[in-house]
């Protein structure tokens, strides 16, 4: 198994990471602006296979026209020059003062239909550049205070706003689908849909859910204090997975963008065998892109920047060669039987039973002895995860 990037491994960046000029909330930025061009040419030279934007990315906020075409053909130029492949778009809802309440959730019904004519446009152009996921992440659909925002009014305003732009697309035949991007805070003190499960109930509201999945990112997941690989588990369940944002996080904290696999290391390697193999159950998971959504660290420079990019690649395809390991190691497996992993494929009722057939096996209440699980009957937890780490840490 190699450690080099290639096409095949559909690792994609987002022009806002790698072009990120590093300012925050205490300080100005350290880097200077990226150019759209030199990126995709230096991802295409890591072994990247993909760039994904935000419109105000690409071209400043109202921008003319001409402007805005200038920079969408030099885009398509340096994909012809490269092979690369735009595989998602997404659009900027948060940045702009006019969205400081939101942009498909504002109280101010104009700042909503402004914000519906920008998403519709950009749709347009995601069309245009063959991307197939169209990313909603609604940074700013939030409040700081409870009675500043109807929450159902805006859950409607949201719907309302989904059911358009799914409209939008099966009218026009375009081949993309929809991904929401759950996140519990930061920057409006509560986000709405702030996990993958608040997702995943809202969709199956909307007029075409089949439209509608999930972009989940590591760092958001991890900062309501909830593990990461099983929320795509349930996602992958739901089949709702149609996007994923990798970046690390360490803790419940402001969300850091880390490299990935810069935070909680046992995560990211269950999530990488999750994805590639299809965790302890076999089978890859997810086909789409592998998606690094991070900040290059302010410190960093442009050298630092692209050493980050390909710490990112490394890192996912060391802790696949790793996973592919602990797979094949004969301890895992039998330490896997011992857990009894396996077991929860197998359904608890018996082909053809229901309750009355239950209620009348005397060995599954009457005669079963549960206090034999008393100082006996271990799980073996423990020691499948040491063989986890003694895997990650390559001493086996």
């Amino acid at each position: 198994m190699t450690l080099t990037p290639s096409r095949e491994d559909k690792f994609s960046f987002g022009l806002w990471t790698i072009g990120w000029r590093a300012q925050d909330q205490f300080g100005g930025a350290t880097r200077a602006e990226l150019d759209v061009v030199e990126a995709v040419h230096k991802l295409s030279e890591l072994g990247a296979y993909g760039l994904t934007f935000h419109d105000d990315d690409l071209f400043p906020f109202g921008s003319s026209d001409a402007v805005r075409q200038g920079q969408i053909d030099r885009l398509k130029q340096a994909l012809a020059d490269t092979g690369m492949i735009i595989p998602m778009v997404t659009t900027n809802l948060f940045s702009h003062p006019v969205f400081k309440d939101g942009a498909f959730t504002s109280n101010d019904r104009e700042v909503r239909r402004f914000s519906l004519r920008k998403a519709l446009r950009n749709l347009d152009l995601a069309a245009e550049m063959g991307a197939k996921t169209f990313v909603m992440w609604g940074g700013r659909e939030g409040a700081e205070y409870d009675n500043a925002k109807d929450v159902r009014a805006a859950l409607e305003r949201y719907r309302e706003a989904c059911n358009l732009l799914g409209q939008y697309v099966i009218d026009k035949g375009y081949d993309i689908r929809f991904a929401i991007e759950p996140k519990p805070n930061e920057p409006r003190g509560d986000i709405l849909l702030p996990t993958l499960g608040h997702a995943m109930a809202f969709i199956n509201t909307l007029d075409h859910p089949e439209l509608v999945g999930l972009n989940p990112e590591v760092g958001h997941e991890q900062m309501a204090g909830l593990n990461f690989t099983a929320g795509i588990e349930q996602a992958l369940e739901h089949g709702k997975l149609y996007h994923i944002d990798l970046n690390g996080q360490r803790g419940v904290k402001f969300d850091q963008d880390l490299v990935f696999g810069h935070g909680d290391i046992f995560n990211a390697f269950s999530l990488v065998n999750l994805l590639e193999f299809g965790g302890v159950n076999g089978g890859r998971a997810y086909d789409g892109p592998r998606h690094f959504d991070y900040k290059p660290s302010r410190t960093e420079d442009y050298n630092g920047v692209w050493a980050s990019a390909a710490a990112n690649m490394r890192t996912y395809l060391l802790l696949k060669e790793r996973a592919a390991a602990f797979n094949a190691d004969p301890e895992v497996k039998a330490a896997l039987e011992a857990s009894r992993v396996h077991q929860l494929r197998k359904p608890t009722l018996n082909p053809g039973e229901g309750y009355a057939q239950l209620l009348a096996d005397r060995s599954s209440y009457e005669d079963f002895d549960a206090d034999s699980y008393y100082n006996g009957k271990g799980f073996n937890f423990v020691h499948l995860n040491q063989l986890a780490l003694e895997h990650l840490m390559g001493a086996r």
